[in-house]
């Protein structure tokens, strides 16, 4: 068995937005670094193949970062992914202010299918308050080009963030939707450790969000989303009819996926621990009652790029039991419209019984879970909580 996705991590940036905790750095555009990490990338995808460790992924992902921050550079390392003649998807994340025509029709050329685009606002204000560095008038530039090109087009935005309003907000989503885009995806403000933000919050000078303003603004994108023929898949995610983003989707059902890079996080089942221990022999024996492995590749980007083998590769590592597993796989089926599966629902009371029928009944009398086992509108607002009350399963 071998990872069914693949995600490959780019950590440059032109500048830190203000809200950002991903792993990405400031980087110059002339810096040779960039150009040495993607052929590091390359030649860790090639031994993964080798290994076992990904022959015949469904979908990769190239994100950051800024991708587009490499401008030719990712071109590149997209045909190497394209080479898997299994994928259904490939999809690359890009920033407007790299997003020219050419690039576009390079990465379109080289075989990418999909174009996630970091909009976040198309109010002039509200981008320089996260510290964006592009407008509006360059982002649905970017959008239009993209759509010309016939890429399917995921457009990521931002809500209860400084200085929105209803009306901003509305303008903001008139306008995406606007250019003809087909997946739409809505991410609330989140205040990280670590980021300016924080800093300023501790400083007073900046508000934590408000609970009541990101309900509302998600309550607001879901309305008109959904009156433009919109479905929402998954918690933060939108997509008309077919065009739902594949590689998403891997990552809340429990699909193994490999990720290559500095800050890139992989998980893996137990059946696939043979093409683990060739390819990161570092990582030693497993404990006998694992179930799953999650990694988080901690390599410095320039160390990587001077030492690409897999096996000179640094993880926090993480090893899941079959109750653990199964406790995240419920946690994050809930993040999903259509809801558990009963497959899944099976599977989980063989190991753990009645207390998985006490705590779905629960959820469903408190208003969390339909029927269905889809979540509700509270559950939808009130993810974390939901999503709390599964991962309690995990330790019986």
């Amino acid at each position: 068995m071998s990872a069914k996705t693949l995600y490959l991590h780019i950590p440059f940036c032109k500048s830190k937005c203000s809200y950002c905790d991903f792993v990405s750095f400031a980087t110059r555009r002339d810096d040779p670094l960039m150009e040495a990490y993607a052929g590091a990338l390359a030649f860790q995808i090639d031994e993964a193949a080798e290994t076992g460790l990904i022959e015949a992924p469904m979908t990769a992902y190239i994100g950051g970062g800024t991708p587009s921050h490499l401008g030719e550079g990712i071109v590149g390392l997209a045909e190497r992914a394209a080479s898997f003649g299994s994928l259904s998807e490939l999809t690359v994340e890009a920033n407007p202010e790299f997003l020219t025509f050419d690039l576009s029709l390079r990465l379109k050329e080289s075989g990418v299918s999909r174009l996630s685009i970091g909009v976040q606002s198309l109010d002039d204000a509200e981008l320089a308050a996260l510290g964006r560095i592009h407008d509006a008038k360059t982002a649905l530039q970017a959008l239009n080009c993209a759509i010309e090109l016939g890429f399917d087009i995921s457009a990521d935005l931002m809500c209860a963030i400084p200085l929105q309003t209803s009306s901003s907000w509305q303008g903001t989503l008139e306008g995406v939707l606007g250019t003809g885009v087909s997946h739409v995806s809505v991410y609330p403000l989140m205040i990280e450790e670590g980021t300016a933000f924080a800093r300023a919050v501790a400083a007073g000078k900046q508000d934590v969000p408000d609970d009541g303003d990101e309900a509302l603004r998600m309550e607001e994108a879901d309305a008109l989303l959904s009156s433009r023929g919109f479905a929402r898949y998954e918690v933060a995610s939108y997509a008309k009819e077919g065009r739902a983003c594949l590689h998403n989707q891997a990552y809340w059902t429990g699909i193994s996926y490999l990720g290559l890079g500095t800050g890139a996080a992989s998980m893996f089942g137990c059946e696939e621990s043979p093409a683990l221990a060739r390819s990161f022999p570092q990582l030693g024996k497993p404990p006998a009652d694992a179930a799953r492995i999650r990694l988080s590749c901690t390599t410095d980007r320039a160390y990587l790029a001077a030492h690409p083998a897999l096996s000179e590769q640094s993880f926090d590592v993480e090893y899941l039991s079959l109750r653990e597993s199964l406790a995240e796989d419920l946690m994050l089926g809930a993040r999903m419209s259509c809801g558990i599966s009963p497959a899944l629902v099976s599977r989980a009371r063989d190991v753990m019984g009645a207390e998985l029928d006490d705590c779905l009944s629960s959820l469903i009398a408190d208003g969390y879970l339909a029927e269905s086992l889809a979540p509700t509108r509270r559950g939808w607002l009130l993810g974390n909580e939901l999503y709390g009350r599964l991962w309690e399963l995990s330790s019986g």
